[in-house]
């Protein structure tokens, strides 16, 4: 009785244009081999099961063929079947983890490797993760394998090529193994399904690509296990019912109720997932997959490329994430992400995931803290910062401090006092100052995000109409060398000018807090700009407006910590203050 081959073995490759998704490594070594560009080391280096020690027995198979050296092996010849069999004399094949130690490789590689094929032109190492050698089995390796005698031919294969020193990796050329696209795992499980008589629903295999994670010999093993316990008919309830996987149709349903804010809903979705033996781990793993898909077709769209997925997929991911903002994906992704590592350890699975998607969905209608800066500021009756250009300059408010002490008492003290009278626009370079600050601070962030939290701790410490000064408290020397790099300083005067109409110089500067109103040194003369017209001023002043509340930099700290409104936002928050700053 001839003993029976699983799928992975019958269905490996045997000629180049049979390996499935490594096209970028199967045509170079095609065209090597018709050039006759032939390398004496190759590093093969990618995912399990995605091909490498598949393509480098092909590799063997086209060198030593006896009508080669030829990228299309006859399969026929002694050669051929000998290396297809295992069974070949110039073909060795080594398990680096189990001959790791010096003696070994210096027994099997470097003492043999002066002895000639006894047939073909090539005897071929092929040596499977080869991470796994000492340091000193590297070492006794390089000069073999710097300059092998010109028959011998080096093939390494591994999955962790991190761990290969720098010495290994000149000497060989190397070809990165992508992970298979889902649509090709299904592709070639539908071709091997209609070969071996076995009905498989479109769904089922959908499921099984999902559960390979990209690697093909996991897909063909689970469908020949599923073979063995479904039989001829396989349906997409047994691949989720044998490895504990949830329908893709209920991690959607799953991850709107989170995006819907359905707190109910979700834990209730969860329980049947539970209840039926869903793997947990697996659920979290797939769950933060489909969000980030969401925050990828939401940001750069669908055609990127970047997003695995069918047709019918990508059509409910651009429903879904039409309906939420990127950041609130952000903050869903963020609370999910950090559930995925405690999931493993922690005895109650179930707990810490109910709580995760409690947090989730409350994470979705979190505001961020600059929508709560504005709300806040709202509030105290500040209104909303200035939005561009024109009309920053021409919201612009004069700052609290520039104005008499007497717009500043309560109404009952100022009987005695004159009415001051009303302040143009633009009335004092403070003012102008910080208008242009408001409107550089906001579209800085939008042009460069990444900056924003550096940009947050400066503030405006003078502006003459040719440079603008930007001041750091010496703890944040650090933002204002992250702003000073030529990417970020570039964006910033770019602002400048949108916002003034002509270049101006821009300079940073170490200050404490005590020299906001200090007069400024003259910065050096490289960052004064070329002498331009006067600041532009607006041409017609601002409407009447209710004389605005002092500033947190004129007012006392104790009156500060006294707000009431601050002392609500620290109840809310749960926080504490810790300075009090301009």
């Amino acid at each position: 009785m001839a003993q029976y081959q699983v799928l992975a073995r019958k269905w490996r490759p045997q000629q180049f244009d049979d390996v499935v998704g490594q096209e970028h490594i199967t045509q170079t070594l095609v065209n090597a081999i018709k050039s006759k560009r032939i390398a004496h080391a190759y590093l093969l280096v990618g995912p399990r099961g995605t091909g490498k020690t598949t393509t480098a027995r092909i590799l063997a198979k086209a060198l030593n063929c006896e009508k080669g050296p030829t990228p299309t092996p006859c399969d026929k010849c002694a050669a051929c079947q000998e290396i297809t069999a295992g069974s070949s004399l110039n073909v060795l094949e080594y398990d680096a983890a189990s001959n790791t130690q010096v003696d070994k490789i210096r027994e099997l590689i470097i003492e043999n490797v002066k002895y000639s094929p006894t047939s073909g032109k090539y005897k071929i190492y092929i040596v499977d993760e080869v991470h796994m050698l000492s340091g000193g089995s590297f070492n006794a390796l390089l000069k073999t394998l710097e300059e092998p005698p010109e028959h011998v031919i080096f093939v390494f294969a591994t999955t962790e090529v991190s761990k290969l020193p720098l010495t290994i990796l000149s000497r060989c050329q190397r070809f990165d193994f992508r992970r298979l696209a889902t649509s090709l795992i299904v592709k070639h499980l539908a071709t091997i399904a209609k070969d071996e008589k076995v009905q498989i629903e479109e769904s089922a295999l959908l499921a099984i690509a999902r559960g390979s994670e990209g690697c093909m010999r996991d897909a063909l093993s689970t469908t020949d296990q599923l073979i063995s316990f479904c039989g001829s008919k396989i349906a997409e309830d047994d691949v989720l019912g044998m490895f504990g996987l949830a329908a893709h149709e209920r991690i959607v349903e799953l991850a709107g109720a989170i995006l819907e804010g359905k707190t109910r809903e979700a834990l209730k979705m969860f329980n049947d997932l539970a209840e039926s033996g869903k793997d947990l781990q697996r659920l979290l793993t797939e769950m933060i997959e489909h969000f980030r898909n969401l925050l990828v077709v939401k940001m750069a769209g669908e055609q990127s490329g970047a997003v695995d997925a069918t047709d019918a997929e990508l059509a409910e991911l651009r429903k879904q994430s039409a309906s939420v903002d990127a950041d609130a994906l952000l903050r869903v992704l963020e609370v999910l992400t950090g559930a995925e590592g405690r999931l493993k350890y922690t005895a109650s699975k179930r707990i810490l995931f109910e709580v995760t998607l409690i947090k989730a969905s409350q994470a979705r209608e979190t505001a961020s803290i600059d929508v709560v800066l504005q709300k806040l500021n709202s509030l105290r009756g500040g209104g909303s910062p200035p939005t561009s250009g024109a009309v920053a300059a021409a919201s612009a408010k004069p700052v609290a401090a520039s104005k008499p002490a007497a717009a500043q008492a309560p109404k009952h003290h100022q009987d005695a006092v004159a009415e001051p009278p009303p302040t143009p626009a633009y009335s004092t370079s403070a003012d102008q100052m910080q208008a242009v600050w408001a409107y550089v601070h906001e579209h800085f962030a939008q042009a460069a995000p990444l900056g924003r939290e550096f940009l947050n701790q400066g503030r405006p410490l003078s502006f003459d109409g040719r440079v603008f000064t930007i001041g750091f408290d010496p703890e944040f020397k650090s933002a204002m060398d992250f702003l000073n790099s030529p990417r970020f300083r570039a964006v910033l005067q770019t602002k400048l000018r949108e916002c003034l109409g002509h270049d101006v110089g821009l300079h940073f500067e170490l200050a404490e807090d005590t020299e906001l109103d200090a007069p400024k040194s003259e910065p050096p003369a490289s960052e004064i700009a070329a002498p331009t017209p006067a600041p532009i001023a607006p041409t017609a002043p601002p409407p009447a407006t209710k004389p605005s509340a002092p500033a947190p930099s004129s007012r006392d700290a104790k009156d500060f910590r006294n707000d009431p409104l601050i002392k609500k936002a620290l109840e809310i928050f749960r926080g504490q203050i810790v300075t009090v700053r301009a």
